[in-house]
């Protein structure tokens, strides 16, 4: 494969990933702005700040995981959406190991790495210009 297409075929694979942790990011805030009492985390219940707090950061980690990069409007947003997202995930983990739910971090563990894959993928390897 020349250097050409392995760059493209990087490049799909970073927008995958963008897009799903956007979808999911989108999903989740959306549900914990609109749709609080429907979910079924123990710490919904006892944190109703937190989870509207966290509701708004999914929703900022998931538009600014896409947007930036697909309209070319300050690319490098995108990378910061993904700091932020890893910052959001190392808190996320921490938090759920106080209340003693350490089984239930694989998610956020999966998230944390794809949003450090998206990180070193747009600042390195297949950065988004920005339109002109």
């Amino acid at each position: 494969m020349t250097k050409q297409k392995k760059s493209k075929v990087f490049n799909i694979i970073l927008w995958i990933f963008q897009a799903l942790l956007a979808v999911t990011f989108i999903w989740g805030g959306g549900m914990k702005l609109f749709q609080p009492n429907d979910l079924p985390w123990l710490w919904v219940n006892e944190n109703p700040e937190l989870v509207t707090v966290s509701g708004v950061f999914d929703l900022l980690a998931g538009f600014g995981l896409t947007l930036p990069s697909l309209l070319r409007i300050q690319p490098k947003m995108t990378i910061y959406a993904a700091y932020g997202t890893i910052a959001l995930m190392i808190s996320a983990s921490i938090f759920h190991i106080i209340r003693g739910e350490g089984n239930q971090i694989g998610f956020n563990i999966f998230i944390l790495i794809s949003a450090i894959f998206i990180a070193w993928g747009r600042l390195k390897k297949a950065p988004i210009e920005p339109k002109k």
